[in-house]
């Protein structure tokens, strides 16, 4: 349980910088709610389970190959562009204020959600940090440990999700509609600028591959 509890924290802390994931996530949340901001959380955590099997098996190292892990900054980068300029176009749209209800389906926020998460870049990114605490803490002689972090981390990940979004859930509150908008252009330029540092990690990439 001691374990357990210190990859708690290990995914709290893993979780806490910001991202592209709690950028849709707050964004979600302040324009429908809780649940909303919830369903982007699960999306994202549906993929970093699958990172979980995938490390596991060993089939996550194939990413590190630069010849795949390079042209996958540039699609990420294009995968998140795309949002960041949805999310500030459709800023005044599909806006909940308190009182009201959402037209916005949860299963688009989960599936928002789960598209900024499966973006290439973003996988890479977190297979970075998430997949490096988890590697190093793989025993082959202790495979039920490696399930007992990857559930501490997530859990972790989790406390998170729930946290910010009970945060954002009571700001929302005493915001109007054109606060709203506001943070919602705020969220796109924000994507659009984790984007950007995808394409100069491509860039990069790109540079070192030549030389």
């Amino acid at each position: 349980m001691e374990v357990f509890f210190t990859y708690v924290l290990a995914g709290l802390a893993i979780a806490m910088p910001v991202g592209t994931i709690t950028v849709e996530m707050s964004k979600q949340g302040i324009k429908n709610g809780f649940m909303h901001g919830w369903a982007v959380g699960l999306g994202g955590m549906t993929i970093d389970l699958v990172l979980v099997v995938a490390l596991y098996l060993g089939l996550a190292s194939v990413l590190q190959i630069p010849f795949i892990q390079v042209p996958m900054w540039l699609i990420g980068a294009v995968f998140l562009l795309l949002i960041g300029y949805d999310s500030i176009k459709n800023a005044d749209k599909d806006i909940t204020l308190k009182g009201e209800k959402s037209t916005k389906s949860i299963v688009s926020s989960y599936r928002n959600g789960f598209f900024v998460a499966i973006s290439p870049g973003n996988i890479i990114f977190w297979l970075s940090v998430f997949g490096t605490v988890l590697t190093n803490s793989y025993d082959t002689s202790k495979p039920t440990q490696f399930f007992i972090i990857a559930a501490g981390v997530l859990t972790g990940i989790l406390i998170h999700d729930i946290g910010l979004l009970a945060l954002v859930s009571y700001t929302r509150k005493m915001m109007n509609r054109s606060m709203i908008k506001g943070f919602s252009i705020a969220a796109g330029i924000l994507l659009i600028g984790f984007s950007l540092y995808f394409m100069y990690q491509f860039y990069q990439g790109i540079t070192e591959y030549i030389i």
